[in-house]
């Protein structure tokens, strides 16, 4: 594979991080290799190419896209101009990884995701928290009905990056170039957690905050913000579990808080990113009785404890942390590209997110529940 990447914020320098460490991690024979980047500053490009050995750079995208020996193409920018480049990507044959959202409307995604199928590319979406080993391990627990009926379920991603009004406002948080707020910068995450975990939503209700309606903006004069600082929401899943979704950047003390419960008849399981090494499982079927019994929730010690060919480096007892979750992503779609497997998380995946979210808006601008189907 020899891939472009478009962008070069933290999210470019991770993804690059990622192709460059594959073989440490999973002893992959995968020749992969990082032939260009294209940023809009023509000096960041040089700068990055230079520094991590990327190839040629470039301030226009098509040197990178329609570049005959390159076959993938990373896309790392800002969700406003996912659907134009991965369009040109996808009709020019390439390989598409693409950075959530997977645009700002449900529309352009579910154009993505069937010109994608049309053209037969293989195309994933970056939801890294999949890949974790305690998420991962939490999927094996449904799977196996250990939790049983879903009932209900909670989870919260909590920032403090919105409370400063004097630090210039970032593109994630101007609706002009995010599309939206927190809801699409965190609450995709959290959405794609759900949906792959507990199943399809049936209904939202949402209701958005903006608790600093002036701020400074990019130019450093005072900012109409215009982008949702915090998204609350219930859902109600097609298996009829009801729960709740908060997405932050307001949560004083936060770091990159996501915390998760799922609640079944039979068991629950809880994870904390911030403690990213276990899961914690409550199994209904252990004896209870004097002092509790044999009950209470397990930590299960996932760390590294990947399959094969994970978990090769640094070693199964060894803890994992952020990074680990994107390392796993890249190495799903490299696998598919290079095997012909379906990818996964695919952008019918990210389509799907990209709906429910369109929903949750909508339900807070009208202040009614709305059903999936309405979009």
């Amino acid at each position: 594979m020899k891939i472009g990447i478009l962008g070069f914020g933290s999210m470019g320098k991770t993804h690059a991080y990622c192709v460059k460490n594959l073989p440490f991690f999973f002893g992959s024979s995968f020749d992969v290799q990082i032939l260009g980047v294209c940023t809009k500053n023509i000096e960041n490009a040089k700068n990055a190419t230079e520094r991590y050995d990327l190839g040629f750079y470039t301030d226009n995208e098509d040197d990178i896209i329609y570049n005959t020996e390159i076959d993938t193409i990373d896309i790392c920018t800002p969700n406003i101009y996912h659907y134009e480049t991965a369009k040109k990507a996808i009709l020019a044959g390439k390989h598409v990884y693409c950075e959530k959202p997977l645009a700002v409307s449900y529309a352009q995604a579910k154009e993505l995701s069937s010109l994608a199928q049309e053209k037969g590319v293989k195309c994933q979406m970056v939801f890294n928290n999949r890949f974790l080993s305690p998420i991962l391990r939490a999927k094996e627990i449904i799977n196996e009905d250990k939790l049983g009926r879903i009932l209900s379920f909670s989870i919260k991603y909590l920032h403090s990056s919105a409370l400063d009004t004097v630090k210039k406002a970032g593109w994630k948080q101007d609706k002009d170039i995010c599309g939206g707020g927190v809801l699409f910068d965190l609450g995709s995450h959290a959405v794609d957690l759900i949906y792959y975990l507990c199943g399809e939503f049936k209904s939202v209700f949402g209701k958005s905050q903006i608790a600093y309606p002036v701020r400074t903006g990019v130019n450093g004069e005072k900012w109409q913000t215009n982008a949702d600082e915090a998204f609350y929401m219930i859902g109600t899943l097609e298996n009829g579990a009801i729960g709740t979704l908060e997405v932050s950047k307001l949560t004083t003390g936060a770091n990159d808080d996501l915390t998760l419960e799922i609640h079944g008849e039979k068991g629950s399981i809880k994870f904390d990113l911030m403690n990213p090494n276990f899961l914690e499982y409550y199994d209904c079927n252990l004896t209870d009785g004097s002092y509790g019994g044999n009950r209470g929730y397990a930590k299960i010690e996932c760390v590294n404890r990947y399959p094969s060919p994970g978990g090769v480096f640094p070693g199964i007892k060894a803890p994992i942390g952020w990074l680990r979750g994107h390392i796993g992503s890249y190495y799903s779609f490299v696998d598919a590209v290079e095997n012909n497997k379906p990818t996964c998380p695919s952008f019918i995946d990210g389509a799907y997110v990209q709906r429910v979210l369109e929903c949750a808006y909508l339900s807070s601008e009208q202040g009614k529940e709305i059903r999936i189907t309405e979009v």
